[in-house]
């Protein structure tokens, strides 16, 4: 490849993003100096530095190569191999199997990534870490097959996070289905209250959003005491995700008795995450700003009362932060606030470019924005044109 070329198509996107050269090397773990070099054409870019500054940037590194490659390349192609990876689930093949530390190294690294919305990375390494673990548990047996279940467990999650994310719902579905087959081998009630957690994302994929409050009310049932840490966060992590399919049911009872209970589970805790799952009180705070946006109209004064003296601080998982300013990019186009509301949804961005280029709300509302505003208009057409926003 050429360095000039590269170099020029990185500064490019990193203006486009509106993004510093120290942004954006803080976000791709790099030096300012080495992205300076690469952008002026002195140095050519790693495979691992390209795909990192791609991640920071939310575009796919083909598109930092060649100007005519389509975008999200990467991501998309990576569908067919994490798809045949859990076909094969029961039938895997033979091949070798990392020691248990360097396999759960690599299942933790990617729940990491999963929380920075570097899905990219994910789908680069998801498929042959899910057949390795799938191999290791099939010859696993007596107290070794607890630890590989929740470690397939891990992976099928991140690896989920990456289908759902892209709209392949029904991929996401059968994800989840093997984290449901695995979870009575891990054999721990919490990560079963995890998963019933994750789970939800196939009721809001089919609108189901009553039969998924109702999913989420069982395994709060069968939710055990909430003693400890651990604990006290599933029970909350379900009454977080109940307030908000509670709201998309417009269910307000519902919304509001769900969203009290888990800000009562957080308030005996400190933010932090828990069985891969950020909760506390910032992310009972972050939620209840979509409770309201999914309530409607009557309710997202609300959600703006909340957001207004108060804001997601830094060390909050990234893919959190981005979609409060996504909820709220919502609320403040819905209350006839469209400046707010693009400069939301570049904050948004700048914390979480690819969870913020997925996410099927920030392509609807910028084409609405596009449609309403006229000032800033080059400003706005990069961004619909940067997310694939409806044209019309």
């Amino acid at each position: 490849m050429r360095a000039s070329g590269v170099g020029q198509r990185i500064a490019y996107q990193r203006r486009l993003a509106r993004m510093t050269q120290q942004q954006l090397a803080d976000a791709a773990g790099a030096s300012l100096g080495a992205v300076r070099k690469i952008e002026q054409g002195e140095r050519t870019p790693s495979t691992a530095m390209l795909e990192a500054v791609a991640d920071a940037l939310g575009v796919d590194p083909s598109r930092l190569v060649d100007d005519r490659a389509p975008g999200r390349t990467r991501v998309h192609a990576a569908l067919p191999a994490l798809s045949a990876a859990i076909a094969a689930y029961d039938l895997p093949d033979d091949g070798p199997v990392r020691p248990l530390r360097e396999l759960r190294a690599a299942v933790t690294e990617m729940a990491d990534w999963r929380l920075a919305a570097r899905y990219t990375a994910i789908a680069r390494r998801a498929p042959e870490l899910i057949t390795e673990l799938t191999r290791a548990l099939a010859s696993a047996a007596g107290a070794e097959r607890g630890p590989l279940a929740t470690l397939l467990i891990g992976a099928c999650r991140s690896a989920d996070a990456v289908a759902y994310k892209v709209g392949a719902h029904d991929l996401s579905a059968r994800m989840i289905d093997l984290m449901r087959w695995a979870v009575p081998a891990a054999d721990d009630p919490l990560l079963a209250a995890s998963v019933a957690y994750v789970r939800t994302e196939t009721f809001f994929a089919a609108r189901a959003h009553a039969a998924g409050l109702r999913s989420l009310e069982l395994a709060l049932d069968s939710a055990p005491p909430p003693t400890q840490a651990d604990q006290i966060a599933a029970r909350g992590t379900l009454h977080m995700r109940a307030a908000v399919i509670a709201g998309r049911a417009s269910d307000v009872t519902a919304a509001q008795t769900h969203l009290y209970e888990a800000r009562r589970f957080a308030d005996r805790l400190r933010e932090g995450v828990y069985y891969g799952t950020a909760f506390g009180p910032d992310s009972v705070r972050i939620h209840s700003v979509s409770v309201a946006v999914g309530l409607g109209r009557d309710h997202v004064g609300a959600a703006l009362d909340d957001a207004r003296e108060w804001k997601p601080t830094e060390d909050l998982p990234a893919e959190r932060r981005s979609g409060f300013y996504i909820d709220l990019a919502r609320a403040q186009l819905w209350t006839g606030r469209p400046d707010h509301a693009f400069e939301s949804l570049k904050v948004a961005r700048h914390i979480a470019p690819q969870h913020t280029r997925e996410h099927p709300w920030v392509r609807q509302d910028a084409a609405t924005l596009r449609r309403l505003k006229r000032a800033d208009i080059d400003e706005l057409s990069n961004f619909a044109e940067w997310c694939a926003a409806d044209p019309t």
